[in-house]
């Protein structure tokens, strides 16, 4: 029973140390978000462009443009106030692939513009 708790620490530092579960549920949120025709060529094309720039020493693609967080941001503002509440803020950057479920976000009580939503998808993803 030992050895197995003890491949699995190790196996969990692995991913963790590599951030493999962080890539994984990026790319899964990309796929749902953009809904290819053809996942697995998509899939292969972002790994791709991701191999490229790290090899380049440029910074990584940006999968989601401004267009999309926009999108985004006004699917979850149904109703045009310009803001949207702190638990739909949450939920975006977790489906995204940008905040884990137990991450502790600070809510100011006041509700998150699309500047703010912008700037903190941008800022996520280069951490990525």
């Amino acid at each position: 029973m030992e050895a197995r708790s003890s491949r699995e620490l190790q196996a969990r530092n692995y991913l963790e140390k590599h951030r493999i579960m962080d890539l994984l549920t990026y790319l899964t949120s990309a796929l749902l978000f953009f809904r290819p025709e053809r996942p697995r060529e998509y899939l292969i094309s972002i790994l791709e462009r991701l191999r490229i720039a790290r090899l380049s020493g440029v910074a990584l693609p940006f999968f989601m443009d401004n267009s999309n967080i926009a999108s985004m941001f006004e699917m979850l503002d149904s109703s045009n106030k310009g803001s949207i509440s702190f638990v739909q803020y949450k939920e975006a950057l977790k489906t995204l692939g940008l905040c884990t479920a137990d991450e502790v976000l600070k809510d100011d009580g006041h509700g998150v513009t699309f500047e703010k939503f912008r700037n903190e998808v941008n800022k996520r993803t280069q951490e990525i």
